[in-house]
């Protein structure tokens, strides 16, 4: 097993950042690995993407896009940029908590009043300022793309009051935020990697996780769960990271023609977002996933306690106070 893993990480950091970097080559292609399937309207907004950048450059410059886990997971993707042994990366705001510690933020339960307050905390002031954040750890955020709302899914039980979830055995990131929500509302988290979920859930290694529409429907674990509690307790944007040093070594011209890229990227993958959260809600019900709209209110007077955690730390209390002002 040791022998793989060292295989696998030779091989990754062997990866060059363009392709073709000779003084003749004339088109240079910046890697971007993530970890999600060629279908979901993310992977489909990176193609969008490398298509802009390729027009904006004239052909200069492209995406060679690595889909699916390819080249690791989201966590050790991040430390590839941070070496510049890779380009670009999607990741979730969760799994950027454990590198930038003003992203826990986005792991708080119900955060936002709604889609138009979230929308206005990412593109505005707050949201550029925090893609900004990761620089001095070495991976610069280029823009957010809309993961929707993350809600519970089971396997033997529906979820319809948070009493519902005593005793059970809950799937969530490795956020720290993320454990004491599922805490705070009667359940066990239990962090395992995405990858192995579905396996964990038909083992019973878990009892149920929680993520949007389009995820539950693309991954199959609709297969598993049979229930599906819309309680929407989490609004965690992914986020579009490039490596620092990549970026450094980017001519100035070429650092606006990507960024104006990603910009075109995420409004392009927020219409394709709605779209594909319409269908998952139909195709899974058509499946015989019994989709439960429970009272959130319930679900929200049960984490007011993680908020009061927060209160006092210098980053994060400001942080909140900032998000819940903007109108």
């Amino acid at each position: 097993m040791k022998v793989k893993a060292e295989c696998k990480l030779t091989i990754l950091l062997s990866l060059t950042l363009f392709l073709g970097c000779g003084v003749e080559s004339k088109v240079k292609s910046i890697k971007l690995a993530h970890g999600l399937d060629p279908s979901h309207p993310v992977h489909k907004a990176m193609v969008y993407m490398s298509q802009r950048l390729e027009e904006k450059s004239q052909g200069r410059y492209r995406l060679e896009i690595y889909p699916s886990g390819q080249l690791g997971t989201e966590r050790e993707c991040i430390e590839l940029l941070q070496i510049g042994s890779l380009g670009m990366t999607k990741v979730s705001s969760s799994v950027l908590e454990g590198f930038v510690p003003a992203f826990n933020v986005f792991s708080l339960p119900y955060l936002f009043r709604n889609d138009a307050h979230r929308f206005a905390v990412l593109e505005g002031e707050i949201g550029r300022r925090l893609l900004l954040e990761g620089e001095r750890f070495g991976v610069r955020g280029l823009c957010f793309f809309d993961a929707g709302s993350r809600s519970f899914y089971t396997k033997a039980k529906p979820i319809i009051k948070p009493d519902d979830l005593r005793g059970l055995k809950i799937r969530t990131q490795e956020s720290p935020t993320s454990l004491r929500m599922i805490k705070a509302l009667g359940g066990s988290a239990t962090p395992i990697a995405w990858g192995e979920l579905y396996t964990a859930l038909q083992q019973g290694i878990v009892d149920g996780a929680e993520n949007n529409p389009p995820t539950f429907h693309l991954s199959h674990h609709y297969e598993v769960c049979q229930y599906y509690c819309l309680d929407e307790h989490t609004s965690v944007p992914d986020v579009l990271l490039i490596s620092r040093e990549v970026w450094k070594r980017l001519p100035r011209e070429a650092q606006e023609w990507v960024q104006a890229a990603a910009n075109e990227a995420a409004e392009y993958q927020k219409k394709l977002w709605q779209e594909a959260t319409q269908t998952a809600l139909a195709e899974v019900q058509k499946a015989g996933v019994k989709v439960l709209y429970p009272d959130k209110a319930l679900f929200q007077a049960k984490v007011g306690e993680i908020y009061t955690t927060y209160q006092s730390d210098p980053v994060l209390g400001q942080l909140i106070e900032a998000i819940r002002a903007v109108q």
